[in-house]
């Protein structure tokens, strides 16, 4: 990386709203974990949006075959997926076209409407993200931790923009110690307590396999609407 590009890290929704450049809009639990184990089993594209009403329309007027996400983390009646990573993993996607609402990353990409390009960032596709980055030339990166609903830091997303930054600046990062704080933080505990029985164990895990995948997953803006697909980096 050269010394002219400048990283910038942000949070939540604001964040979103302020990302400039090439923006990353970060949610590794679970939202763009899902979006990369979509792409991964054969969609074609992921076509991003904020409400579950505008999903469905979606679908209904042949914008897709596939509705995947979440409110309040558990899947709304109508769609056919929810959240789950786990889940996506079992599903076979092989060209279709998926769209997608979270409370969070789909929130947060919808936002972003500042950047240059964009980029839908989680662990599992950290280091394809970052060369994706660099490869567009921009002279600002910015790095949008969601959080909680958009609205509440946490830990996994904050620490995602902290291993991104690193790799960004030509450091490996340390892809375990980032796992251990994870699996210590509040919300990595929702996925081992019975009061949560939406939360898959397996959904977990997937999300801190750090480099999963070895795609980015690009978004671009079409027909007024963020569209995610797989991006594969140069090494």
């Amino acid at each position: 990386m050269t010394s002219e590009v400048e990283i910038r890290i942000e949070s939540l929704l604001d964040g979103a709203r302020r990302a400039a450049g090439a923006a990353a809009v970060i949610d590794v639990l679970r939202a763009f974990t899902t979006a990369a184990v979509a792409l991964a089993n054969g969609a074609n594209r992921i076509v991003m949006v904020a409400d579950v009403e505008e999903a469905l329309r979606l679908r209904a007027t042949r914008g897709g075959q596939v509705c995947m996400g979440e409110v309040e983390g558990r899947p709304p009646d109508a769609f056919d997926y929810g959240n789950s990573p786990f889940e996506l993993s079992r599903a076979d996607l092989r060209g279709k076209t998926v769209i997608q609402r979270t409370s969070a990353g789909t929130q947060g990409m919808v936002a972003a409407v500042a950047a240059e390009c964009r980029y839908a960032a989680a662990l599992v596709t950290a280091n394809a993200t970052a060369r994706a980055m660099l490869a567009t030339g921009q002279s600002r990166i910015t790095l949008v931790a969601m959080g909680l609903d958009g609205q509440t830091r946490t830990d996994e997303d904050e620490l995602c923009a902290l291993h991104l930054r690193n790799l960004l600046q030509g450091r490996p990062g340390d892809a375990e110690a980032i796992r251990r704080l994870i699996r210590a933080s509040g919300e990595a505990m929702k996925y081992r307590d019975a009061a949560h029985r939406h939360l898959h164990p397996e959904d977990l895990n997937i999300a801190l396999d750090v480099d999963r995948y070895d795609f980015a997953i690009r978004v671009d803006i079409e027909n007024g609407r963020p569209v995610a697909r797989r991006d594969i980096a140069p090494s």
